[in-house]
């Protein structure tokens, strides 16, 4: 067959040629996406934990409980090197009437006990916790710290 004055060639394959190619293109493909996974692979022997706490406070409080935590708690627990991942009130009833909740991110379990107990010796960490319990804002703390699952996108 003769195409514009070449001679073009036909390959011609049989069943095992095929095989061995798509074979080779898998393997290539499989090195390729290794190497790409590699680069998001959190490490295992990672301590990071994250401290759920849940405040039950008295009903109809948690607008005030809301404005310790904007204009004096944010402050101290970063001074500690306690890092809020994020505050949320629940949006349904009886929820959203005595329920605050916010998220901690530590390096470790040890970080936190660390950055609580310098929290908690802080004068004027004692000073808010009063102001708290005069206003009878609280009635119950919850406190759960969780591992990411090795799956989680929050690592």
């Amino acid at each position: 067959m003769k195409l514009n004055g070449w001679k073009a060639k036909v390959w011609k394959f049989n069943g095992w040629s095929v095989c061995g190619i798509a074979l080779v293109v898998l393997a290539a493909g499989s090195l390729t996406t290794d190497r790409w996974m590699h680069v998001n692979r959190v490490s295992a022997a990672s301590d990071r934990v994250f401290e759920l706490r849940v405040y039950h406070t008295v009903p109809g409080k948690v607008p005030a409980l809301e404005s310790q935590f904007r204009d004096t708690w944010s402050k101290l627990l970063a001074k500690h090197d306690l890092k809020v991942v994020g505050y949320w009130v629940p949006e349904g009833a009886p929820a959203r009437d005595n329920t605050f909740i916010y998220l901690v991110a530590h390096s470790s379990r040890e970080e936190a006990k660390k950055n609580w107990d310098a929290m908690f010796a802080d004068p004027a960490v004692e000073e808010a916790l009063k102001s708290e319990q005069a206003n009878k804002l609280v009635e119950k703390v919850e406190s759960t710290y969780m591992r990411p699952a090795d799956f989680s996108p929050m690592k």
